[in-house]
């Protein structure tokens, strides 16, 4: 660096000096140096990881990363894209499944914090080709329009009906306001779940 007619360095020397003298003896974890000038850079990190999933019924093992949510392994690893990925935020509830019979919105909780629970995917749902009486109900109260929210709207009625049935319409529309529909069907979406719950009108 060079010194000015009063013997001071500029701060952009300083700071420059600093950061090249960082770069130079920063160590990473494990011991590893920096990769050399022109060399690809050392990845340093956990990587992929083994999970077993237990995913109606079945345990299906895949790599993910650690911060790969649930709703990702489901549609990206595991082919289950009946779980929808809305929001990605935890609002809109397009992704709901059951974990352990208790709804969970999959895009909030990460993949390898659910190994061991029991996952209720849409696919799921029904018993071979008979389906299950919610799936029904939503089909015959058509109780959907474009389709999109409709298995997370499955799923979160299901696991409302698990947690405790619902006494009136009230309920059922507090019970299922964690899950929206762009496409407004509520009314018929209360009377299916209504039907299953034996809420009389």
């Amino acid at each position: 660096m060079e010194e000015d007619a009063k013997g001071r360095f500029s701060r952009r020397q300083v700071l420059a000096a600093s950061t090249a003298l960082a770069a130079a003896t920063t160590v990473a974890p494990g011991g590893a140096r920096p990769a050399a000038a022109g060399a690809a850079p050392e990845i340093v990190g956990p990587g992929e990881v083994r999970v077993a999933l237990r995913v109606n019924g079945q345990v299906r093992e895949t790599l993910v990363e650690p911060r790969v949510t649930l709703l990702d392994a489901l549609r990206e690893k595991l082919d289950l894209t009946g779980t929808k990925k809305g929001c990605d935020h935890g609002e809109c509830g397009a992704c709901t499944v059951l974990v352990d019979g208790v709804r969970v919105k999959s895009c909030l909780t990460l993949a390898i914090m659910r190994e061991g629970a029991e996952i209720t995917t849409i696919e799921g749902l029904a018993d071979g080709s008979r389906l299950h009486p919610m799936q029904v109900a939503f089909l015959e109260r058509d109780a959907f329009q474009c389709g999109f929210c409709t298995p997370g709207q499955i799923l979160s009625a299901v696991g409302l009906l698990k947690e405790g049935r619902p006494r009136s319409r009230d309920e059922i529309r507090e019970g299922m306001s964690g899950n929206l529909c762009r496409c407004s069907a509520y009314p018929n979406i209360v009377d299916a779940v209504a039907d299953v719950a034996e809420v009389p009108r």
